[in-house]
């Protein structure tokens, strides 16, 4: 439950300033009143087994049709939305968001492949730090670009560690953020790296093979990595098919995170597929 659900606060229509939200947050917290993103995330990952995200990059999609692919993913189970992209090539980010917010009841968090892609109408931004690259930028840089924004907005930051591994061809968050993903055999690298992230104190770890990936991430590094940390871990990238998505739960992914096939297929009835076979 969160407080849009709960019927007490709505960004959409809500002209309190920040500090009332804050301390409304407080108030509606010390009571049991309000559930973070976060807490709502983990809490479907113990109710189903794990949870099933849906990716949405605003440049792949017209915007009627990202809109009618927010509304389907949210009656065929999904359970959050993620918005963003390498690139952001539209001027009507915010507006986007908002108006795939007023369509689902599903939590909408922001992807963000820059520090542009921030919404108020947003429930969460996954706040991301690229830690299987060395280039500073995606490490810290944009971090502290975007940190300021995303508080005096008020939305919430979800702290993850991004890991790119190496999925047969060159993506575009590879090409991006220049630099070279956690090679598919190198187990050790990638278990070191997400301890890392979880000593770091952030809340999950992604494993990215990357929009259009050849090869998703290999069953066998989700389960050694999941079995190496106590963070859930979240496995996305070049899942093509239901039968792969349950593989990678099988393997323990707390959440997968579907995007591209959708794109590319435009059959909104795999989303159901998708979301019957995370669900266990």
């Amino acid at each position: 439950m969160s407080l849009r659900s709960c019927g007490l606060w709505s960004k959409t229509d809500c002209c309190l300033s920040h500090e009332a939200r804050r301390q409304a947050f407080n108030f509606l917290t010390q009571f049991g009143l309000y559930l973070t993103t976060l807490q709502r995330l983990l809490n479907i990952r113990e109710q189903r087994g794990a949870g099933y995200l849906v990716l949405i990059d605003p440049d792949k999609w017209q915007q009627n049709k990202l809109v009618e692919l927010a509304s389907q993913a949210n009656e065929a189970g999904a359970d959050a939305l993620l918005i963003g992209g390498s690139l952001l090539l539209s001027s009507s980010f915010d507006n986007l968001v908002g108006l795939v917010k007023k369509q689902v009841d599903i939590p909408v968090i922001i992807f963000p492949g820059s520090p542009t892609q921030v919404s108020q109408y947003a429930d969460a931004i996954f706040f991301l730090s690229l830690i299987s690259g060395r280039n500073p930028t995606y490490l810290i840089e944009e971090q502290v670009k975007a940190a300021p924004v995303i508080k005096a907005l008020g939305v919430e930051p979800i702290s993850v560690g991004y890991m790119l591994i190496e999925s047969g061809r060159i993506t575009s968050a590879e090409f991006m953020s220049n630099t070279r993903p956690i090679p598919r055999d190198k187990l050790d690298i990638a278990k070191a790296t997400a301890l890392a992230a979880e000593y770091l104190g952030m809340d999950m770890v992604y494993l990215e093979a990357g929009s259009g990936a050849h090869n998703s991430v290999p069953d066998e590094m989700v389960g050694a990595i999941q079995d190496y940390i106590e963070r859930p871990v979240i496995v996305g990238g070049g899942i093509k098919k239901p039968e792969e998505a349950q593989a990678k739960v099988e393997s323990g992914a707390a959440f997968v995170v579907t995007g591209n096939i959708l794109e590319k297929e435009h059959n909104f009835t795999l989303l159901k597929e998708f979301a019957d076979a995370i669900h266990r």
